[in-house]
Formats: structure tokens, sequence, C-alpha cells
């Protein structure tokens, strides 16, 4: 799902403030207006299906301080405590994948850190963790990969690198698979698939590899990470 923060007016009736700001200064240099909550709602409802599916990808490429990643995870492991609510260890581990299929990519700093803490938060709060719990620091490192500090129109980071982003999958029993992509790699994938194109024929696999490929990794593994390369 790619979706985008931007200004919208609304009817006095409806008694909704017509913008979400933080200064007219950072509207004026970056254009930054926040979505607010019922319309992110109400957005989210037209593709509620995959909202609720725990394996479902969206990444927000002007993600501000995480209105849309942070319902769209509320939706996640509310599905998860359906399906998956009587085994604590089956729980946490489908938790932790929903939390891994967000992404997200924002321009400046302060936001992006907001953003991590704010879906972070959320996270926490559901398996009732403490900041010393493997879990905890499992998912903050993720949240490090997944949420970037950067240019989504530029594809690249803060630093000047290209984006890169962790593909994660749950291999069951407590490991997870990750794999790396660019991201201006993967935004081509319309453009091969067009009928008539040089590359039609192939499959996305003989075109999209990845740059890196991980062993399976345990959530004691991920905890023990410091730092990351989109910090």
């Amino acid at each position: 799902m790619l979706s985008y923060n931007y200004h919208m007016e609304v009817s006095p009736e409806l008694n909704q403030p017509k913008k979400h700001i933080k200064s007219r200064q950072r509207v004026a240099d970056h254009g930054e207006v926040f979505t607010p909550a019922w319309l992110v709602e109400a957005m989210l409802d037209l593709v509620k299906d995959e909202t609720e599916r725990i394996d479902s990808r969206f990444l927000e490429p002007a993600c501000g301080s995480g209105n849309f990643l942070v319902q769209i995870l509320r939706r996640k492991l509310a599905a998860v405590e359906c399906k998956y609510g009587k085994s604590d260890f089956e729980r946490q581990h489908f938790a932790l994948l929903a939390l891994m299929c967000l992404y997200g990519i924002e321009l400046l700093a302060d936001n992006i850190a907001e953003c991590r803490a704010n879906v972070l938060e959320i996270f926490a709060d559901y398996l009732n963790l403490d900041k010393t719990d493997d879990l905890y620091r499992a998912a903050a490192y993720v949240l490090t990969q997944n949420l970037v500090h950067g240019d989504a129109l530029t594809m690249r980071t803060h630093a000047d690198q290209s984006i890169v982003f962790a593909e994660w999958g749950y291999l069951g029993k407590g490991k997870f698979q990750r794999r790396d992509f660019r991201y201006d790699t993967l935004t081509l994938a319309s453009t091969f698939s067009e009928a008539g194109t040089l590359f039609a024929h192939l499959g996305m696999h003989e075109i999209f590899q990845p740059a890196a490929t991980y062993p399976p990794q345990t959530v004691a593994d991920l905890a023990a990470l410091k730092g990351g390369k989109h910090e």
C-alpha cells in the first residue's frame, strides 16, 4: 500500500480540523501535513481484508510519525490475538511478524524517530514487554531496518545510500528468514511485468534477486544486534 500524508479540507459540520501540522515553517519547507485519525481509518477500511492479514506488507513512503502504520499494526495484532491468543509462543512470534511487515520512509529525522517509537509502543503494550525483554529489543532492531530515514523520491537514505528493505518471513518454531532488496529495484516490478517489454517473459525470481540473504534468526539473535544501517 502506498499512501502519503497530505492536506484535506473538511466541512465544518463534520467538526474535524482542516489540517494537522507541527509548524507553518515545516509546511513551507517540506509540505508536511499529517492525515487525521478519522481519515486514516476510512482509508484503511478500503483495504480492510489486507489490514487484518498478519503477513500482508504495507509501505508508507511518507510515514511521518506513523499515523497509518500504527493503525495497521493495531489491526494486525487484533488478528494475531484472534488466531494465536491461546499460545504465548505463537502469539509473540506472529505479533513480531506483523510488525516485520510494516515499512516506512520519512524525510525528517524527528518524525522517523517518533514513528519508530510509536509503532514499538503499540507492539510492547500488546505483549506487555519491558525494554529489557529480548522481544522488545528484537522489535526495536527490526524497526531500524524497516522504517527508514530517507527520501522516497530519490530512493536514498539520509546518508545518501540506496534504500534497502528487509523482507522478513516466519519459518515457524521461532525462526525468521531475512532477505534484503533494494527499493529502487522493487519499484521496477510493474515495468518489467508489462506486456510487450523486453523482460515480460521472465519470472520475477529471474529479475529481482536479493541484495543479501541471511541464515534463519531467532528473537534472541535479533535482540543481540546493535545499531543498524538505517539508524
